[in-house]
């Protein structure tokens, strides 16, 4: 599975003005000059999302290193975070009753 597919929301692609830069790869057997564009956008440890305005400037930069990152717009940052919230949401417990059907309606009755 590619790095992009990891982190692709379920939403379509818009423009947006600020930027989710995620940093994907390892830095390590990279280019100096790539080193260096990703400290410039302060990436400097992998799984770590920093947001940058959607500038001419940042854009260059990400075109540098864009094997190494994924870039996300806002809505598509959200939707992922809400997936992943609803994810690790804490769930009901679930009840196992090893009584055999009929020992447990027998059960619920007295109790009543």
């Amino acid at each position: 599975m590619s790095a992009f597919k990891a982190y692709k929301a379920c939403v379509p692609i818009a423009w947006s003005p600020n930027l989710y830069i995620t940093l994907v790869r390892g830095i390590p057997g990279t280019r100096r000059l790539h080193r260096r564009t990703l400290e410039a956008l302060r990436l400097g440890k992998c799984n770590r999302t920093v947001m940058r305005w959607n500038t001419p400037t940042v854009r260059g930069m990400l075109q540098q290193v864009k094997r190494l990152v994924v870039i996300e717009t806002e809505e598509m940052f959200k939707a992922r975070k809400e997936k992943e919230a609803k994810h690790r949401a804490i769930r009901p417990p679930l009840v196992v009753s090893h009584l055999p059907p009929s020992a447990a309606s027998d059960s619920s009755q007295q109790a009543a």
